[in-house]
């Protein structure tokens, strides 16, 4: 079992940046493929950034350019950085871990609102 916090969303204008984190639990974490979903009011649940075990990246065409993803073993943390933020971006976002049986796990989700 694998616990996911997700912490870090809120409030901001176009334009301006956000950092979220994964916090994941146990000691297995650098196994772990991370990624971030979002789930926009009415949409379908979206990939927006993965990473490997070895840290590989990659994104979503809407988001490149503007958003990082990274992660820290040493702390269990996955980190996705949103600068240039649009309203289009305003959705949940959640973190998800695959782990090395090809099980996933969820986190609850943190809300992003992007609006002036």
């Amino acid at each position: 079992q694998v616990q996911l916090v997700e912490s870090g969303g809120g409030l901001v204008q176009p334009g301006g940046s956000l950092r979220l984190s994964c916090a994941a639990s146990g000691s297995l974490f650098r196994f772990y493929t991370m990624a971030w979903y979002r789930q926009a009011p009415g949409k379908q649940r979206e990939l927006v950034a993965a990473i490997t075990s070895s840290g590989s990246t990659n994104y979503a065409d809407s988001v490149k350019g503007r958003f990082t993803i990274s992660r820290d073993n040493a702390k269990n943390t996955m980190y996705l950085q949103m600068n240039s933020l649009r309203p289009e971006d305003t959705a949940v976002y959640f973190c998800r871990a695959r782990i090395r049986t090809g099980e996933d796990y969820w986190g609850q989700g943190t809300q992003v609102t992007v609006s002036s």
